[in-house]
């Protein structure tokens, strides 16, 4: 969750994944760290999505934020935005723009992140958007979701803090699923007027402090094959006990992971003692694992990815306002199993 600072400058040649409607082809682009060579680079593959909601995937960091950029434009009725970390002028220009052409704008950027949301939080106030700061009810309101006219969402790993979005392995996965749509409104009505809310889940929608927990527990503990993971923070014990476990039973658990100044030793200490094999980066690479994905036996046909804003630590998970879905869609599975197959190889082994 918290960046220590900037990291170094951008990093070039590291490719997007862009998936258009179900059923489309996706053209995988080199999607390793500069410098280095993979197996992703060139890739394609194909294949329809099981479930409607899965319109897009946008892979960070060359995939851009032109869809959230693109979905704020096209909005004719209402903009809702729950964002922990909000710097990012094109996005503050846009959504003005939009209430100015009469689109009911709402925001509600985290409280305890004010040294980077202040300015933010200024401009709306000022350009007439509705903004508010988080409810107190949560640690963090860590939640990383754009929607529009009740049709459309994009759920992020990412935040609209554009100094990272050079450096950080992200993920921008569009939702057009109604159900969704109008449980990801209705936690923002509540959470915008501080009323307390038990989140509707949608159709595969995963909500902290509701219940990520029990829902990540069980992809893990019904993966039987592999499990492929991203996480920026660990130490979650539950967690990390379900991974271990599913380790012994036989199944192939990657964590590709960030541990700047051997902050997480000691859970991938842990992790590696149980079976997990780990593969991290740190600021020195120019490289940054912001993402969090759970990808559960892939190319098999029960084969699900857990993609949202939670960690793997006990305040996303419990004390938070988090949001992520959990999807069937092939082709969106596809694409970051490429995508992390380059990234594990490419980062540095625990050992």
């Amino acid at each position: 969750m918290f960046r220590r600072s900037a990291l170094p400058a951008a990093v070039a040649g590291i490719g997007v994944v862009l998936l258009a409607a179900a059923g489309c082809k996706v053209q995988i682009q080199d999607a390793s760290p500069a410098g280095t060579s993979g197996d992703a680079s060139g890739a394609a593959v194909t294949g329809a999505s099981s479930i409607s909601h899965a319109g897009s995937l946008t892979i960070e960091p060359s995939g851009g934020f032109s869809p959230v950029y693109g979905l704020i434009s096209k909005a004719r009725h209402s903009i809702n935005v729950t964002m922990y970390e909000f710097s990012d002028t094109t996005a503050e220009h846009d959504l003005a723009d939009a209430a100015r052409r009469g689109v009911q704008v709402r925001v509600i950027l985290d409280h305890r992140a004010k040294s980077v949301n202040s300015d933010a939080y200024s401009y709306f106030r000022s350009h007439g958007v509705k903004v508010t700061w988080s409810s107190p009810d949560y640690r963090y309101t860590h939640q990383k979701t754009v929607s529009a006219d009740g049709s459309e969402a994009i759920i992020m790993t990412a935040n609209l803090t554009s100094k990272y979005y050079a450096t950080s392995r992200d993920f921008l996965v569009t939702d057009t699923n109604r159900a969704d749509i109008a449980a990801i409104t209705a936690v923002l009505d509540a959470d915008f007027a501080k009323h307390s809310v038990r989140p509707g889940h949608g159709s595969d929608l995963v909500w902290s402090p509701t219940d990520s927990q029990d829902q990540l527990i069980a992809l893990i503990n019904g993966a039987k094959k592999s499990l492929r993971i991203y996480s920026e923070e660990m130490g979650d014990r539950t967690v990390e006990k379900a991974l271990i476990a599913a380790a012994k039973r036989g199944v192939d658990v990657q964590v590709c992971g960030e541990n700047e100044d051997g902050e997480y030793d000691q859970a991938f200490g842990t992790l590696s003692r149980g079976g997990v094999r780990i593969s991290y980066y740190s600021s020195s690479t120019g490289f940054y694992i912001h993402g969090k994905v759970v990808e559960a036996d892939y190319a098999t046909s029960h084969a699900r990815v857990f993609i949202g804003s939670e960690n793997f630590s006990d305040t996303s998970l419990n004390q938070n306002r988090e949001l992520g879905l959990i999807t069937s869609s092939h082709p969106v599975m596809a694409a970051i199993a490429s995508t992390f197959g380059a990234d594990f190889r490419n980062g540095k082994k625990w050992s």
